[in-house]
């Protein structure tokens, strides 16, 4: 027999599920609102994670134990200090996972894939 609710207890309609597309586009959109991320690069292809969910431009994630590890393959702009933007878009990707699908963050790895120089000139 199932378990009637209290009359306090908010009572789910039904389960929700997030493809693992919506979170790499959650993990694009805010590296990329980072102050001195200018895009995403491609990340290097292994033959056997062609066909992984997960995967996106600029983004490989990964799910272990009820956590998202994500790997981000970014271009910086030439003027800025790559540690303190690394270490920004690692908090705000962890932020914008754990706020908008309410999944934990494990490892968000950095990869800057490159440094675009024609900003800088332009």
């Amino acid at each position: 027999m199932a378990k009637k609710p209290k009359d306090n207890e908010v009572r789910s309609p039904g389960a929700t599920t997030i493809a693992p597309n919506v979170l790499v586009t959650i993990a694009q959109l805010t590296a990329l609102q980072v102050e001195g991320v200018v895009g995403l690069a491609s990340q290097p292809v292994a033959v056997n994670k062609l066909f992984r969910r997960g995967k996106g431009e600029g983004v490989d994630l990964e799910f272990h134990d009820g956590e998202v590890t994500a790997d981000l393959y970014l271009v910086l702009a030439a003027d800025t200090n790559v540690r303190d933007v690394s270490r920004n878009v690692q908090q705000e990707v962890a932020r914008a996972l754990e706020d908008m699908v309410g999944m934990p963050a494990g490892e968000i790895n950095v990869h800057i894939q490159d440094i675009d120089y024609k900003e800088a000139a332009g």
